[in-house]
């Protein structure tokens, strides 16, 4: 019989590869905005990761300002 003490790190290994491969697209949308990957780690944070959501969506990204600035149409709404 198994102890219900043992952990088995096979749940936790199948976590941490799928929590490292759906952080990879986040990462490439937040780069792509301007602003730095790091940001992902965010998500790991309760709360925040909910406020940072809305934060980025409605923050004017740095990508915009520097089209703005180099007196590109304004793509973006």
């Amino acid at each position: 019989m198994q102890s219900s003490d043992s952990f088995s790190f096979v749940p936790f290994i199948i976590f941490i590869v799928f929590a490292a491969v759906m952080m990879i697209p986040y990462v490439k949308i937040i780069q792509k905005a301007g602003y730095s990957g790091w940001w992902v780690l965010v998500m790991l944070v309760p709360i925040v990761n909910f406020i940072m959501l809305w934060v980025f969506a409605f923050v004017r990204w740095p990508v915009e300002e520097r089209a703005a600035g180099m007196g590109a149409e304004k793509v973006f709404s």
